[in-house]
């Protein structure tokens, strides 16, 4: 009997279909770098608030990650093609939408509406890749799928830094709307239609406990700053938030639990294969990782380099750009000599030129001197992307491919949020520290007569007053100051922030340094390829191209 794998195959080419889906995910991966780029340039024509900037950000991630594990069942009900096109006509015409908006409420809602278009998308690209591929092929098309997430990762902040420049914030979502179409058009003939043989249902009751679980710990992660980990609501607190959302993910759990034999969102069977929890691990700890890098990296080049963006974003680029071409090559030796050793090859090689762009970081520092790390960590990276998405859906049969690739995209996601979340509050507590060891170091710089005063000032300085964008301390210079002592106390406030902030990074880094470490020792659990082949899935359950 001709599987439905090889029906694919013989009717569509499976290398056109990676293209299509590759375009929506190329543009899916772009609007969650390109934003940041922008954001003092909508702050200033839509008069928005740090507020309404933080949720500008923040609406479409919160979205996107709670809905992720719902769409990718939903795939599996309906079919990934359906689910595909659904999310490319939702996020082309919100980017549009956000590209029009006269003010930051309606960018928000927009943004939202984006967040549900990306997340029907996203987990229907890994289930198709799963279900046209053969497992010897896969490691080739998923280092495609890898090397993709490279160019928008490297695309974003240059094409974002242009866009911005030369024809203003809005088209970062205008340019999205052509890609859109483009990838509608291609989607639409060339995608083959996997359907299931057997009518399924939606378990209602776990999409609602599993959105308000996800929606409640993701909002008390992203909010957790900005709120001093404090209360939000009256007497509602952020850690009260996140523990009400894992209570209900508990909840979530059990009735998954007692669904098993009926049509859970979940089904726990995925995790009897030790690859694929291990895999889920893995991606949830490489995004906390990158974002984790990220973010400081980002203020380090800007604040403290006195980079603009695009020129940050231009920095940054050789590490996009060599894991973009690495990520296809680790593809084909995935296929040929198993993915194990190569992923942990490459999250060794991540962690290593994260440590070395510690070591490079120095006030005094050009983008020279960061490039052996940001090449030996591009290398580590490239090498993660295809043996992770091989090992993880190797096992998986098609009929939970959506359900498989929503989950392993759900972590991946929780991982990001929380890698923001954890560095950015361990930045903060650092930064407030070092700017007062960096204050006493340099006191010596200090008019005498206003030596006291300055000091005194900058020993109750706290790390959430700091103008981190413009990298000046939140400390007011003494009234009445003639103008060469206000040159010099700005010159010692600059240099007090320069010298804090690089100290209180190279701290901070080690923390996702660690959780990379972490991620690649638990590579060794991975069992071994199969030298047999897997046995097939089940007959009913298989879904059929049409």
């Amino acid at each position: 009997m001709t599987s439905p794998n090889v029906a694919a195959e013989r009717r569509y080419s499976p290398w056109l279909v990676l293209v299509a889906l590759c375009l929506g995910f190329f543009m899916i991966l772009l609007d969650t770098t390109i934003v940041n780029i922008a954001i003092p340039q909508m702050s200033e024509h839509l008069d928005a608030s740090l507020s309404d900037v933080l949720w500008i950000i923040n609406a479409y991630i919160l979205t996107y990650a709670v809905l992720l594990i719902t769409a990718g069942r939903l795939g599996d009900l309906y079919g990934p093609k359906q689910l595909f096109l659904v999310g490319l006509v939702i996020f082309t015409a919100a980017s549009a939408a956000c590209g029009f908006a006269q003010n930051p409420e309606q960018l928000i809602i927009f943004r939202v509406v984006q967040g549900v278009g990306g997340a029907l998308l996203t987990p229907q690209t890994l289930s198709v890749l799963t279900v046209i591929f053969p497992p010897d092929k896969r490691g080739a098309a998923f280092g495609i799928w890898g090397a993709v997430a490279g160019v928008a990762t490297l695309a974003g902040p240059v094409l974002g830094g242009w866009l911005v420049t030369d024809f203003g914030w809005r088209w970062i979502f205008f340019v999205n709307v052509p890609v859109g179409v483009l990838t509608m058009v291609l989607a639409a003939i060339v995608m083959p239609n996997l359907r299931p043989q057997r009518k399924h249902r939606l378990d209602w009751v776990g999409t609602a406990l599993v959105t308000v679980g996800l929606f409640l710990v993701t909002f008390g992660l992203i909010e957790g700053q900005s709120h001093d980990w404090g209360a939000v609501w009256g007497p509602i607190t952020i850690v009260e938030i996140i523990v009400a959302g894992v209570v209900v993910l508990g909840l979530f759990a059990v009735h998954q639990w007692t669904q098993q034999r009926n049509e859970p969102l979940v089904p726990f069977e995925i995790f009897r294969d030790r690859n694929f929890s291990v895999m889920n691990f893995v991606a949830g700890s490489i995004a906390f990782g990158m974002l984790g890098l990220f973010l400081p990296l980002t203020i380090y080049l800007q604040s403290v380099l006195g980079l603009s963006a695009l020129q940050a974003g231009l920095t940054t680029a050789p590490m996009s750009l060599i894991s973009m071409f690495i990520a296809p090559v680790a593809g084909r030796a995935a296929d040929r000599l198993g993915g194990k050793w190569i992923l942990f090859a490459g999250l060794s090689l991540f962690s290593t030129g994260m440590g070395i762009l510690i070591a490079s970081s120095h006030v005094g520092s050009s983008r020279l001197h960061l490039l052996p790390g940001l090449i030996v960590a591009g290398v580590g990276l490239g090498l993660t992307f295809a043996p992770l998405q091989t090992i993880a859906m190797r096992n998986v049969e098609p009929r939970m491919a959506g359900a498989a690739s929503g989950m392993i995209n759900t972590t991946r996601q929780l991982g990001g949020v929380i890698g923001a979340a954890a560095v950015g509050a361990l930045l903060q507590a650092q930064l407030s520290t070092h700017l007062k060891d960096a204050a006493v170091a340099n006191a010596s710089q200090l008019p005498p007569q206003y030596r006291p005063q300055v000091l005194d000032a900058l020993s109750n300085v706290s790390s959430g007053s700091q103008d981190i964008a413009g990298g000046q301390i939140g400390t007011a210079l003494p009234p009445g100051l003639p103008e060469q002592a206000k040159a010099a106390l700005n010159a010692f406030f600059t240099l007090v922030f320069h010298e804090g902030f690089v100290g209180a990074m190279r701290v901070t880094l080690w923390l996702p340094i660690a959780v990379m470490g972490c991620a690649a020792l638990s590579v060794l659990l991975v069992r071994r390829r199969r030298r047999t082949a897997a046995p097939a899935a089940e007959p009913e359950a298989a879904p059929v191209a049409t």
